[in-house]
């Protein structure tokens, strides 16, 4: 599934063309503070790399996501990543502060958990969040991901969200 929809985004692969937009997403201090942090432009390169990789070796992976008017709006997807040494499948979002507080990341979280558990038939995601996040706490939430444990990643606090078929 290489594109999808929604009402309001269009959503489509991840390629080598998408890093000019990644780069300036992940360049802006508010929208990653939650990512780990800013990335420098090469870093944002080899996370593009690896996500193209991804795709390669599973099948499903990160989109961009634009307005129906064709404007980038941020990127999402799904993809494995390991958590206390067990390999997990999480959904994963971030958008430009623009499309902050307007229903995005729900109207996103929704689509990829039924991309996952029906297309993909995977038997659970994970929805990994700063326990500090409440805005992205509150999508998965909305998009009935039931909260499991609270743990920690690379030194900081994080809550595993869980939706399962």
């Amino acid at each position: 599934m290489d594109r999808f929809s929604t009402d309001r985004l269009t959503a489509e692969r991840l390629r080598e063309d998408h890093l000019d937009d990644l780069v300036t997403l992940h360049l802006d201090a508010e929208v990653s503070r939650y990512l780990g942090g800013v990335r420098a432009p090469e870093v944002t390169k080899t996370y593009l790399a690896t996500n193209m990789a991804h795709w390669d070796q599973h099948g499903f992976g990160l989109w961009v996501l634009r307005t129906k008017d064709g404007a980038f709006a941020g990127r999402a997807g799904i993809r494995h990543i390991l958590v206390d040494d067990i390999d997990e499948i999480e959904i994963a979002y971030a958008f430009k502060r623009e499309f902050w507080g307007r229903g995005f990341a729900s109207e996103v979280a929704i689509a990829l958990t039924d991309i996952g558990l029906s297309h993909h038939e995977l038997p659970s995601l994970i929805g990994l969040v700063y326990v500090s996040n409440g805005a992205s706490r509150r999508v998965l939430e909305k998009a009935n991901y039931i909260l499991e444990k609270s743990t920690t990643r690379h030194g900081n606090d994080v809550v595993i969200y869980r939706a399962r078929q």
